[in-house]
């Protein structure tokens, strides 16, 4: 039987790989290739210089940047803009080696000409939005303590702008988003939304501002700094009840980033009592929501049984029939993954996964699932019959999870072998208890599972042909030498399975 480490350190494996294979769920870095209002730079005037501006050459540009003359400056740096906010290829690198960055960063300062610090904080967001290099470029022209400076900045368009920037520098990575906290970016970015009623905040600065605080709680090794995490976290929370899609979306995110770690970092999460909320948005049809609030609600799970039962009292369940039955595989995969950590709770746990009726749910992707789906379906029944009571596999064997299960014996993947091998060794167990091993026997014999099960001790990989010759030896090898007669009379449809000792309780396929 896989003792409860095992289950646990499984937890942690797959939620590794599902965050790998999720990696491009929510955008890193953004670039700002959105053309403004004319007045946007005022007082001066886009048009005015479109001639000019569009088609100057880097060599050019840095001769603007670096003469005395401010309006040239000015005119200069909206040119470099312009060119790092085309579609195709922006330079970013010329306009680095070109030794730019430095005076752009140096204009963030100008708080006598604000078109000029809206023009290099644009530039500079779009220069960040580049690879990690491009971004380190950024970072060591200084541009981190100046932005966060421009937070406070009475334009709207150039703070949001700064937040813009930082976010793209703390997605980077761990080592980057620690020093955009460090250098106290955190308390501005709040105070950005520390207004009576969030549906007065412009929406798109809204979601920029939510976007770059979901960046500053994303990575791993090390996560960010948990005196960081508990004071965003109000915030979140607030942000969890608004009515925008996207900035529900990036709020999803964030929280699935800080589950997405030790028992001790979900407890931070759980206790400001967002679950239900979350649950909520779970049963949620749209999409680009539901697949980071089930991420977040799947991390939750990897938790202490008593984390997890908050999302079953928060009526997660019940959103469950959808999940694993929904047209998009990768839901299906991560709900049955979500199960899997369930099932590997306590029987009053695995009691509520069946009330809710999820057990044949669970069965349907055995049956048709994607493999990866499949996967996480059988770690879900194989917990199940690991932890469950000798009434709960009966019912699952009733539910009809045997075929399937063994169906899935011819994966090419060993792992899924030996979970599955498992699961039938724990059925078994619980089948000796109530004299019903002849019958389970039968049963497996009549879909063909012991053809599969006696092929796999020719299996390349040494666990499976043990586990399974274990099986043959301990349930099949005596059954030539039996008489005949003594089988239970039965049809290949039907089969009872009982529960001795108690209310006639016969469970029929």
């Amino acid at each position: 039987m896989y003792i409860l480490q095992e289950m646990r350190r499984r937890r942690i494996e797959v939620n590794v790989e599902l965050r790998k294979a999720k990696k491009d769920d929510q955008m890193l870095k953004r670039r700002n290739v959105s053309t403004l209002p004319d007045d946007a730079t005022s007082p001066l005037q886009e048009n005015r210089n479109n001639q000019v501006s569009a088609h100057w050459s880097v060599e050019e540009i840095v001769k603007g940047v670096n003469s005395n003359n401010m309006e040239l400056q000015l005119q200069a740096t909206q040119a470099a803009r312009k060119l790092l906010s085309r579609e195709k290829q922006p330079p970013i690198d010329n306009i680095i080696r070109a030794g730019l960055i430095p005076k752009f960063v140096s204009f963030l300062g100008r708080a006598d000409c604000s078109p000029i610090q809206f023009e290099s904080a644009w530039a500079l967001t779009n220069i960040a939005s580049g690879t990690s290099e491009q971004t380190k470029a950024v970072v060591d022209g200084g541009a981190i303590p100046a932005f966060i400076s421009l937070l406070a900045s009475p334009h709207t368009h150039i703070s949001e702008q700064a937040v813009w920037a930082l976010g793209n520098i703390a997605g980077d990575g761990s080592t980057y988003r620690d020093l955009v906290i460090k250098f106290g970016a955190i308390e501005p970015l709040l105070t950005l939304l520390a207004v009576p009623d969030l549906s007065s905040l412009a929406s798109g600065y809204l979601r920029n501002v939510t976007w770059t605080l979901s960046n500053l709680c994303r990575n791993k090794n090390p996560a960010p700094p948990i005196e960081a995490i508990e004071q965003i976290l109000p915030t979140l929370v607030r942000l969890l009840h608004h009515d925008d899609h996207e900035v529900l979306a990036d709020t999803c995110w964030a929280i699935s980033y800080l589950t997405d770690g030790s028992n001790d970092r979900i407890e931070v999460v759980v206790k400001t009592g967002l679950v239900p909320q979350l649950v909520k948005l779970l049963g949620c049809s749209e999409l680009p929501i539901v697949t980071p609030s089930l991420r977040a609600i799947g991390n939750i799970v990897t938790g202490t049984d008593e984390q997890t039962q908050i999302v079953i009292d928060s009526g997660a369940l019940s959103v469950f029939p959808s999940l694993l039955s929904h047209h998009k595989n990768n839901i299906q995969k991560e709900a049955a993954w979500t199960m899997s950590n369930i099932t590997a709770g306590r029987q009053d746990q695995i009691q509520r996964v069946v009330d809710h009726g999820l057990v044949p749910y669970l069965i349907g992707i055995l049956r048709k699932g994607d493999f990866k789906s499949q996967k996480e379906a059988v770690w879900a029944v194989t917990n199940y019959t690991s932890g469950g009571t000798i009434d709960q596999v009966v019912y699952l064997v009733q539910a009809g999870v045997v075929e399937p299960l063994l169906n899935l014996l011819s994966a090419k993947d060993s792992k899924t072998v030996l979970v599955i091998l498992d699961a039938i060794s724990n059925i078994f167990l619980a089948a000796e208890k109530i004299n019903e091993t002849e019958k389970l026997c039968l049963m497996i014999e009549e879909c063909g599972g012991l053809d599969k099960i006696e092929a796999l001790q020719s299996h390349e990989n040494e666990q499976v042909y043990k586990a399974s010759s274990t099986l043959i030896e301990k349930y099949f090898s005596a059954e030539e030498e039996e008489d005949q007669n003594v089988v239970p009379e039965s049809t290949a449809a039907s089969y009872t399975f009982q529960i001795q000792g108690n209310t006639p309780n016969t469970f029929n396929f």
